[in-house]
């Protein structure tokens, strides 16, 4: 008999097992590869890149 209650207690005490997701295994894949390319991005440009703004386009009307 204490057999068998030992035994309920240890099955009561051992945590279930937790089925992971798909949809979480692709956000974390879809995640990392953003990441990698937003990091490769950064390696190709460097940091000396600037990005100048465009002049403002001429009206075009002649008085405005």
């Amino acid at each position: 008999m204490a057999d068998t209650t030992i035994d309920k207690a240890r099955s009561l005490l051992t945590p279930p097992v937790r089925r992971s997701s798909p949809w979480a295994t692709f956000a974390a894949a879809a995640l990392a590869a953003t990441a990698a390319v937003l990091m490769a991005g950064v390696m190709v440009l460097g940091p000396g890149v600037r990005f100048e703004e465009p002049p403002v386009a001429q009206p075009l009307l002649p008085n405005g």
